[in-house]
């Protein structure tokens, strides 16, 4: 993963956000994460697209218990937002810890319960 201070420094611009955020999905095709407990899942994948800006792609459902043999059906939702609209989310949030890394911003940004805290 790229280092954690040199997207925060990025921060400040946003011709340098933007040259991070393309250069990294240059290196990496997507950025992609997921949280889990005893009911419930969620599955990210981030990628950058030269047309729609950053797509991320959120599957979320409940874990089953007992013997029904039955599964929830799980939810995809997918948001598209420029890196623009991506960087002033970023701003307009707080994270607490300075090493705080990018996987952690996009948890956080896409709602995945204590992505930070973790």
């Amino acid at each position: 993963m790229t280092n954690t201070t040199d997207w925060k420094a990025a921060l400040n611009s946003e011709k340098d956000f933007k040259d991070f955020i393309t250069d990294y999905f240059q290196k990496h095709e997507e950025l992609t994460g997921n949280y889990e407990n005893s009911s419930y899942y969620e599955y990210y994948t981030v990628r950058l697209d030269s047309r729609d800006g950053l797509i991320i792609t959120l599957t979320t459902g409940l874990n089953t218990t007992g013997n029904t043999g039955m599964s929830p059906i799980p939810f995809k939702d997918v948001e598209k937002l420029s890196i623009e609209q991506f960087r002033q989310l970023i701003l307009h949030k707080k994270f607490a810890d300075m090493h705080t890394s990018l996987a952690d911003v996009f948890k956080t940004v896409a709602g995945v319960p204590d992505a930070v805290n973790e």
